[in-house]
């Protein structure tokens, strides 16, 4: 399955991300963990070492990579470039591992509208097709905050979108944007859940804002999470036994 994992900036959508790959990981799936937040955390989230995410250089930042594969020149600008450039090799060359999950990091298509047409959208383009589409590992897929990355049409082909809400009303309104526009992008599948509730009038508000019938689960407060974000080691490891049960579930909702 590719799963997207979306939502508000500081909902949790990044631990959530490090803690399903890392689920999944260990249940002997074939993981492939893609980090196209600008943010670029999910490394951290996912307790790779310093020394391994040094040498991961996001895709978007590697102009080498860029003009050879688009043939052409920034010294010599043309406007012209190739529309179709090769990146079925990419994930291999530019990933790295640690325990079982891939991280191959991205980074992000330039803003404007259905994004600019320029050699490096044009590639970042076809290389997030291929991950969606065409590779056959589980794909976690840590988006960017916000509404931007669905604009621009770079989610289609999704098995599923997970929207990460968090009790609050500027949350669950930008959720509910997210499902429309996903729902524009023919994303079939498109379900929520709860992070960081921890009392039962926080619960009922989540309740109260996503579609019922799309409400997959709930994840506590966890102390040992925001102590793995301070001391940048794994989720994974940090997360209490509670936490670990809200991810097996919701890894069983999302049929992966």
């Amino acid at each position: 399955m590719k799963i997207g994992v979306s939502g508000k900036g500081g909902v949790g959508k990044t631990t959530l991300s490090s803690l399903l790959a890392a689920y999944l990981a260990q249940q002997g799936k074939t993981v492939l963990a893609v980090d196209a937040d600008p943010a670029q955390n999910l490394g951290l989230g996912l307790g790779f070492p310093p020394a391994v995410l040094d040498r991961i250089v996001p895709i978007a930042e590697q102009q080498e990579l860029i003009s050879e594969r688009t043939a052409t020149n920034p010294s010599v600008p043309t406007g012209l470039f190739r529309y179709n450039p090769k990146v079925d090799d990419i994930p291999e060359k530019f990933w790295g591992e640690h325990n079982g999950v891939r991280l191959l990091l991205v980074g992000t298509i330039k803003a404007g509208g259905a994004g600019c047409a320029c050699p490096e959208n044009t590639l970042l383009k076809n290389l997030m097709h291929h991950l969606i589409v065409e590779r056959d590992e589980t794909v976690i897929l840590d988006m960017e905050a916000g509404l931007e990355h669905l604009g621009r049409g770079t989610t289609g082909g999704m098995d599923a979108l997970l929207v990460v809400v968090e009790p609050g009303q500027k949350s669950l309104q930008l959720a509910g944007r997210i499902d429309k526009l996903a729902t524009d992008l023919g994303i079939k599948k498109i379900v929520f859940v709860g992070n960081k509730v921890g009392t039962p009038e926080e619960e009922a508000a989540v309740r109260a804002g996503v579609p019922a019938d799309r409400l997959i689960g709930f994840i506590g407060y966890d102390p040992g999470l925001r102590r793995s974000d301070l001391d940048g080691t794994s989720a994974f490891t940090a997360a209490s036994p509670a936490t670990l049960e809200s991810i097996k579930k919701l890894a069983a909702a999302l049929n992966v």
